[in-house]
């Protein structure tokens, strides 16, 4: 079968599909979805792909990642330690990044995510040590020959050791080179609208390694550039005490003070929020990236999710950095998301389906996309099939189910705007032992 998108494609009686009235399979053309289709009917399609061992997922969205980190998985100076003695373990290695580094570990990061069923990743580097200055652009690039959706975010840090923060100087970079970058980067690839395949949002790093100038400085950019914001925010108790030490207030009100909150904005981990301020965030339409394992490999807490959703606040899924979670592996992350919501709720308040939905349109929302996340007439043709084949599905009754539960781990067939770029199993022009080979040497040549 081709992978032309102008004719259309019945992709035919699912063992399990995650939406509505569409018992027989979901219809695409030209990039959408065209059709549901419902139990008894047949449509008319030029094509057909027999779906009878797959279960369809609307594809999987990632809304917190450090690309560059795979490049440092379970490093023995950094393990077994909590966030700032962690990142002030591996700042060093990370100092050491190259042009070609970068490369390999985005383009191995974004692999890892498409073979667990990831159509849409953002990306969050902050790290640009001298002559990495492009390293977005070298992203770009990666995300554009693998076919994958992205929302990259231009991080920044300008707070370094000697003024109090926690990076070395050598990583950080001056407010005025920021700012310029940001802008070049938003006018040479952002896309806006239904069906943008790159899209640049701008993400200073965190309060502490990130002064009020910038931060202010930032907001006024994308709300001038029409883009989104992004941040780490509430992720570990030392932050909020490292806020009400240099700023006299709670990380949620500096980001308020900082022209912070608003509906642009969404924000990774929001552990420690207290319940003051989640109507706070729901007010101003702000949302928030739960990633599971990487604050459980960092004892760093858990996001109080349903009470976040109950007041109205959008919740999504990041699997954050490599070096913290340690794999890059989103549908490993759902089932991590439903444990551990499930073991702070109980069964009544967390079910499979509610993981699969933080995945989908609960990380759609933080993205700010209106087009992907669900399968749905209109919508982008975003896709995740996955089989269960495998011994650990073998006698499995509700196959929406299975696949949470069960732990799948890895997508069959992968499909963005209607082209496929997964199929069995496999990614169609990527050599992917010549990709580890080179890529475990960057990590060595890092590390040492």
């Amino acid at each position: 079968m081709t992978n032309d998108t102008s004719s259309a494609l019945w992709i035919k009686d699912p063992l399990g599909i995650l939406a509505d009235g569409a018992e027989r399979g979901v219809v695409v053309q030209e990039g959408r979805i065209v059709e549901l289709v419902a139990a008894g009917r047949e449509p008319r399609a030029a094509r057909t792909f027999d779906a009878g061992a797959h279960v369809v997922l609307p594809g999987l969205i990632n809304t917190h990642h450090h690309f560059y980190q795979t490049l440092t998985r379970a490093v023995p100076v950094a393990l077994d330690r909590e966030l700032f003695p962690w990142l002030q373990a591996l700042y060093p290695l990370w100092a050491r990044l190259t042009p070609e580094a970068m490369d390999l570990s985005s383009t191995l990061a974004m692999a890892e995510l498409m073979l667990s069923g990831c159509t849409l990743t953002t990306d969050h580097h902050y790290v640009f040590p001298k002559g990495l200055e492009d390293a977005i652009d070298i992203q770009v690039a990666a995300a554009k020959r693998l076919g994958l959706r992205v929302l990259l975010t231009r991080g920044s840090m300008n707070r370094s050791k000697r003024d109090g923060g926690l990076p070395p100087d050598s990583v950080v970079q001056d407010e005025d080179t920021i700012l310029a970058d940001s802008e070049r980067l938003v006018a040479r690839y952002h896309e806006a609208g239904h069906g943008a395949m790159i899209q640049i949002a701008l993400a200073p790093c965190s309060p502490f390694s990130v002064t009020t100038s910038l931060m202010r400085a930032t907001a006024d950019l994308a709300r001038r550039l029409d883009v989104r914001l992004h941040t780490h925010l509430a992720e570990t108790e030392d932050e909020n005490r490292y806020c009400l030490e240099l700023h006299r207030r709670r990380p949620l009100d500096y980001l308020e003070e900082c022209g912070w909150l608003n509906g642009r904005t969404w924000l990774a981990h929001g552990v420690h929020f207290n319940a003051d301020e989640f109507p706070r965030l729901a007010r101003a339409g702000t949302a928030v990236t739960h990633c599971a394992c990487s604050n459980q490999v960092l004892a760093s807490g858990t996001c109080p999710v349903c009470d976040l959703e109950e007041v109205g606040v959008a919740v999504g899924l990041g699997v954050d950095g490599s070096a913290s979670n340690d794999c890059s592996n989103l549908m490993q992350e759902v089932r991590a998301a439903f444990l551990l919501q499930r073991g702070r709720y109980g069964i009544g308040k967390v079910s499979h389906r509610d993981a699969l939905r933080w995945a989908t349109k609960g990380s759609a929302a933080c993205a700010g996309r209106v087009d992907v996340g669900e399968i749905a007439v209109g919508m982008v043709a975003d896709l995740a099939l996955f089989r269960l084949d495998e011994l650990r599905f073998s006698g499995f009754g509700d196959p929406l189910a299975a696949l949470v539960l069960c732990g799948a781990h890895r997508a069959d067939r992968v499909m963005v705007g209607g082209r496929w770029i997964v199929e069995n199993g496999q990614i169609p022009g990527v050599d992917v032992a010549d990709l580890m080979r080179r890529h475990a040497a960057a990590a060595r040549k890092l590390q040492r």
